[in-house]
């Protein structure tokens, strides 16, 4: 490559005393062209930057001073002369270093030049290397970020989805702590309960025990009452048979005073008027079966059935069932009167039941058996039951 032309202008601030005039001096240095100009002698003091070692020597010796002489303007002048001609002259040698030194740079420069525009070249290349591989660097990267913002929508529905099973896993384990509280009030009530169970198991085989220590008693009182109903029927058959003779006797009586007019008496009447079973019992009828009594405070006479057996006998019987023939399913009217025949099964009457009670203490008794002739009886020792207008209630 050729060299460059050199076009430099160097403007430099050198003090001159020429009057007040400013000059412009031009140094012509191969193809380069140095123009400076100088400013006026007055306003420019010479300053120590610009100090050199190498200074020159003035022409002529200066004239000795004299300690009382003032110097003339003219020597002032001269004076200021001479140190703006040493300055110019310390630029000038400056500027030959310069330009020396810019002589030499030159060479070099074309040398960079050169290296330069290898260097732009391979820099173009460079680039263009760099703008492809910038583009397929871009493709990737929107590629990555394509697959980046995929993930991202992804990992958005896993944490969604993961959110939703979290507040699933909270629920079910809310619904597993009730649940395991209520268990926990159930096992605690299960418990109680079954601390309850076995005080009332304990309580219940004590009274088994009881139970069973009354029955042996029991068993041991009906060996004693059947012994004493052995010597009682023993007792009872000679008895019967006083009885017949007795009964015949009385017939013979009877007989007797039928064949006699007008000499019965009421008294004797009323004699033969039985209020219950046990006024027929006491008269020495000892069997079962069906009597006439008259209804205290009444002239109604009924047919009832006498148990002469049962607990020493004399007992008016006012409800008997044992085969289900008769329907006691009845009204009010039906137990007011009574149902069903005394030979069988049969209810006596609410009016009557209140007219038997009313007149004297009477004792109830419940006497039950099944098919399999197990038995069982209640007896209470005071019963009676009011009238029809207080709705037959029992005593």
């Amino acid at each position: 490559m050729g060299s460059l032309p050199c076009l430099c202008y160097l403007a430099a601030a050198v003090a001159v005393a020429i009057g007040s005039e400013r000059r412009q001096h031009q140094v012509q240095h191969g193809p380069c062209r140095y123009t400076f100009i100088l400013p006026e002698v007055e306003q420019c003091q010479p300053a120590g930057d610009f100090q050199v070692t190498n200074s020159l020597q003035r022409d002529s010796p200066s004239a000795p001073e004299s300690p009382h002489a003032e110097p003339s303007w003219q020597e002032r002048k001269l004076e200021t002369l001479e140190s703006a001609t040493e300055n110019n002259t310390q630029w000038l040698q400056k500027l030959e270093s310069y330009i020396q030194e810019n002589v030499r740079s030159e060479m070099e420069r074309n040398v960079i030049h050169t290296q330069t525009a290898t260097m732009l070249e391979i820099g173009t290349n460079l680039l263009s290397q760099s703008a492809e591989n910038t583009r397929k660097l871009t493709d990737v990267e929107t590629q990555v970020l394509n697959q980046t913002s995929r993930l991202e929508i992804q990992l958005l529905e896993y944490s969604l989805s993961t959110n939703r099973l979290e507040k699933q896993l909270l629920e079910q384990t809310q619904e597993v702590s009730r649940l395991n509280d209520k268990n926990s009030y159930m096992e605690q009530r299960f418990a109680d309960m079954e601390a309850k169970h076995s005080r009332e198991l304990q309580a219940i085989q004590q009274e088994k025990q009881q139970l069973l220590e009354l029955l042996d008693r029991q068993n041991e009182l009906v060996s004693l009452l059947e012994g004493e109903l052995a010597s009682s029927t023993r007792n009872s058959t000679l008895i019967q048979r006083q009885q017949a003779s007795l009964t015949d006797t009385v017939q013979q009586l009877l007989a007797m005073v039928t064949h006699c007019n007008d000499i019965s008496t009421p008294v004797d009447k009323e004699m033969l008027k039985f209020r219950d079973c046990a006024e027929i019992f006491k008269s020495g009828v000892t069997e079962n079966g069906i009597y006439s009594i008259h209804l205290p405070n009444s002239t109604q006479k009924i047919k009832v059935f006498c148990d002469m057996k049962t607990k020493g006998g004399g007992w008016t019987v006012f409800q008997h069932r044992y085969d289900g023939s008769v329907d006691f399913n009845r009204d009010w009217n039906d137990y007011k009167l009574g149902f069903g025949d005394p030979s069988g099964e049969h209810w006596l009457g609410n009016d009557v039941i209140h007219l038997l009670t009313t007149t004297k203490d009477y004792t109830l008794q419940v006497h039950l058996k099944d098919a399999e002739e197990h038995q069982a009886y209640s007896q209470y020792d005071t019963f009676y039951i009011d009238g029809e207008d207080k709705k037959y209630r029992n005593g």
